[in-house]
């Protein structure tokens, strides 16, 4: 049977283009998203062009869904790669932050990964094989920026997640490293901003801000067989930005 990779929140951007690389290297992805049209969309993008792909549209925040998830992945093939990419970006003060907003956060960026990492691995145990699990962090988890406190925090802690499960997966082949990316040129970033490109490149040392292939070729090597020693690191992929930390203007 075909490996499987599972990847969560890939309908577009930094996702999608994991996800692409992974169907292209030779994985079968099983693909999520919340949007459901943007999910199947994406897949249907994979499955022309790349390789073999297949949709799974759902709330990654809800431990049912995820548990179906992983069982309808198995059911295609050993789960092999795992990538916790799946987040939601909360701006907000500090003194102002709500309830409500602060438990859509923890619950997708933190409970979300927690349980997909752990129902996954529990199925990887079980198979018996070797598995690599990828987390999604961001240089807001390093280095402080304004009204990015409860969203840096999640990202932190999933830093401290990928030490943490060290000791507990390795045993059983199946290592662990997180990527934590800079500023992104996307689809939603540049709908944010128009000119995303020149602002940030006027601060980047590299001259310009990350794309998805930067963190996509990055992601598809630490989550490869190829990939033997790394595992519990956080790998900032930023340009060298935050050796600089300015913001532009």
């Amino acid at each position: 049977m075909t490996s499987q990779a599972l990847i969560t929140g890939a309908g577009c951007g930094i996702g999608f283009e994991i996800a692409t690389q992974l169907a292209a290297s030779g994985s079968h992805v099983l693909l999520n998203d919340i949007d459901e049209e943007l999910c199947r969309d994406a897949a249907e993008k994979i499955n022309q062009s790349a390789g073999h792909c297949t949709p799974m549209p759902g709330d990654c925040s809800s431990l049912a869904f995820i548990e179906s998830m992983v069982r309808h992945a198995a059911s295609l093939g050993p789960i092999t790669q795992v990538i916790a990419n799946a987040g939601i970006t909360t701006y907000g003060s500090f003194l102002d932050f709500q309830e409500a907003q602060f438990d859509r956060l923890t619950d997708i960026n933190l409970k979300g990964t927690f349980f997909l990492i752990q129902k996954a691995s529990e199925q990887m145990i079980k198979q018996k094989s070797k598995g690599r699990v990828l987390v999604m962090s961001s240089v807001t988890g390093v280095q402080a920026h304004a009204d990015l406190v409860a969203y840096g925090m999640t990202k932190a802690a999933l830093r401290m997640l990928t030490r943490g499960l060290v000791t507990e997966l390795t045993p059983h082949g199946i290592l662990i490293n997180c990527i934590a990316p800079g500023a992104v040129e996307t689809e939603r970033t540049l709908a944010d901003q128009p000119n995303y490109r020149e602002l940030w490149g006027s601060v980047y040392p590299t001259g310009r801000p990350c794309l998805p292939q930067d963190i996509a070729r990055a992601a598809l090597f630490l989550v490869s067989p190829e990939n033997e020693m790394i595992n519990g690191q956080t790998l900032i992929i930023d340009g060298g930005w935050t050796s600089i930390g300015q913001m532009p203007k």
